[in-house]
């Protein structure tokens, strides 16, 4: 963006978003025509700047007066103009990314000039708006929020609603917040004016004590969006706010496990705002220190693709670089879905030998040699043991570096084929395992393996506890695991998807009637001005001593075999999650005498209880 002075707060009478509907009525009839007679003149600059310039464009913002620095005066050329923001995506160019600032900003002042000299244009390309996010720098977002959209092809007002909603969000739950994230299509280079709005809140949980982590996640989630919809009342975006709430120890679950939403999440997000949680993980992921999803493999191979084309429209020099990595990326893709972690590039061709040519007798020594040439003339470049490379050259590695991936591509297939059974076995096991806890919490525990799906259907499918879809998707993907020879890849992708879902939809159904067996065995005392949890877990109460206070004091204490309680002692909040896990609690929970007696020796005699049914 061209160094400008810093703006300030809009002018009182500025409205919201320049084109929409008409003027407030209550603004005085002369303001009314002065804004009358400005957005004139920008649908003007608008009109010309799409005309030349056309999907180079991708927004355009008055921006508010710049705000005078501390010794820093305006300069007086700047004086009296209104600024515009040109929001460019250089990707849709042919031009030289070296030569677009200069060839294309330079054009854009020219057109501001010949249009109306008072427009003074802010040219700023979406890659260096996207990079000041990655360093912590995200002034301009709030820059951006407090302009008027002029034209936008769906970027701005993500920005404008997402930046609204990430500062409410702040100020109640900066505590808890260690990343806000923009992602989606927006920030995949797919954004259109109606486009869905992404973003991922994660919250972070290890130190939470007064309540369970899926409590926090879905508290605060149910507070999260309804200030979307007030970022949306706020900013007049139209566009669906999509906002997922994620806690810190279900994120790092999904990285662990490879989850393909949460790598699309770290590959395409943007951080808007981020505690030294997001960044780092998006940097492992690039350098491939991240167990990789299918989804990663995926992008791994199109990259392939979609550089070789660009060889044939670029200068030789900086085709050789994308020779390196488009047949390089699909390399190491190709061992990942093997099952091997990504090697570097040097080691590369020894192990796609060892293991494709040596091993499984797929590709030829020739085709390693292909990549061995590549590798070898990208080093030489760097070195500057090769000055330069000739037609003849490019001519004979485009040749060969398109056949190496046809070759890869044939490879990809057959990896395929055998690590979709694998993940349709392993998601089979996860969603049976999950169903016979779920049984098991119906007091279903001695079932044996052929009754599961029947038992399934006549505690769960029957009653209505579970939707009548959920059971077809369980039957259709016990039907794959048997007869995986017999599907086409449609089938099979359908099958993945909604066994996902299933999975899902199980496991939620598992965790809430955990939580309504944790209530029934519930004791809530009120002491003084002081409320407090206590919860029987088989042989064991633990005890949150004033829940309004977060660190305040936790102990636990045996229950005798007459009700009462022990002697307290000091928990941790991990043994008693583990506790959750392990101990079943009854259909209905008694308290004995002596069970007062023990709360009055832990609280005091004034005391009052309330047992949650």
């Amino acid at each position: 963006m061209k160094e400008q002075p810093m703006p300030g707060p809009m002018p009182g009478p500025m409205p919201g978003p320049m084109p929409a509907g008409p003027q407030p009525m209550r603004m005085p009839p002369e303001v009314q025509e002065k804004f009358k007679k400005l957005q004139k003149r920008l649908d003007k600059f608008k009109d010309v700047l799409v005309k030349k310039f056309g999907d180079l464009v991708i927004g355009l913002a008055l921006l508010p007066p710049p705000k005078p620095q501390p010794g820093r005066e305006i300069p007086p050329e700047q004086k009296d103009k209104h600024h515009v923001l040109v929001l460019l995506d250089e990707t849709k160019s042919k031009i030289d990314p070296r030569d677009f600032q200069v060839k294309v900003f330079d054009a854009i002042d020219k057109v501001a000039k010949d249009t109306d000299d008072e427009l003074l244009p802010q040219s700023l390309l979406l890659r260096e708006l996207w990079q000041n996010c990655y360093d912590g720098k995200t002034e301009l977002l709030e820059l951006i929020a407090m302009g008027a959209p002029i034209y936008d092809k769906g970027m701005l007002n993500a920005i404008r609603i997402a930046e609204v909603h990430k500062r409410m969000a702040l100020e109640k739950f900066e505590r808890y917040i260690v990343a806000y994230v923009l992602a989606g299509s927006l920030v995949q280079g797919k954004a259109t004016p109606a486009s869905d709005i992404d973003v991922f809140i994660v919250v972070d949980d290890t130190d939470v004590k007064k309540m369970t982590r899926w409590e926090l996640r879905d508290k605060l989630r149910n507070i999260i969006i309804t200030m979307g919809m007030q970022a949306a009342e706020m900013t007049g975006v139209k566009n669906k706010l999509n906002v997922q709430v994620y806690i810190l120890t279900d994120f790092w679950e999904s990285i662990k496990e490879a989850n393909p939403v949460i790598f699309t999440f770290l590959r395409d997000g943007v951080p808007f705002f981020d505690r030294g949680i997001f960044m780092p993980w998006k940097l492992l992921l690039k350098m491939g220190r991240v167990k990789p999803s299918p989804e990663a493999i995926d992008t791994y191979m199109s990259s392939g693709e979609q550089s070789l084309d660009r060889v044939r429209t670029r200068l030789k020099e900086i085709g050789i670089e994308d020779f390196f990595w488009s047949i390089l990326t699909p390399s190491q893709a190709s061992l990942m879905l093997y099952g091997l972690p990504p090697p570097t590039p040097k080691d590369t061709p020894t192990l796609m030998r060892e293991i494709f040519v040596d091993k499984e007798k797929i590709l030829s020594d020739k085709d390693v040699q292909t990549l061995e040439m590549v590798i070898k003339t990208r080093k030489d470049l760097e070195h500057g043991e090769k000055k330069e490379v000739t037609g003849t050259e490019i001519d004979t590695m485009l040749t060969n570096c398109r056949s190496y991936l046809e070759k890869i591509r044939g490879l990809f297939g057959s990896i395929e084929k055998l690590k979709e059974k694998e993940s349709i076995g392993t998601i089979h096991d996860d969603v049976i395992t999950t169903v016979r806890d779920i049984l098991k919490q119906q007091g279903q525990d001695r079932v044996k393996e052929d009754e599961i799906v029947e038992c399934f259907e006549h505690h769960l499918i029957n009653t209505g506890k579970i939707p009548v879809n959920q059971f077809r998707s369980l039957q259709e993907l016990i039907k794959a695991n048997k007869n995986y020879e017999g599907m086409n890849q449609v089938q099979v992708t359908k099958v993945r998807k909604t066994s996902f879902d299933l999975h899902r939809h199980l496991v939620e159904f598992l965790q809430r009637g955990r939580g309504e067996e944790l209530e029934r065995a519930t004791v809530m005392v009120k002491h003084g001005s002081k409320y407090a949890k206590v919860i029987l877990l088989g042989s064991t109460a633990y005890i949150f001593h004033d829940i309004d206070n977060q660190e305040g004091e936790f102990s636990k204490a045996s229950i005798k075999n007459d009700g009462g309680l022990g002697t307290t002692e000091k928990a941790g909040l991990e043994e008693y999650e583990k506790s959750l896990a392990k101990v079943a609690i009854p259909e209905k929970v008694f308290l004995k005498a002596p069970l007062f007696e023990g709360l009055e020796r832990i609280f005091g005699k004034d005391i009052e209880v309330q047992v949650k049914s």
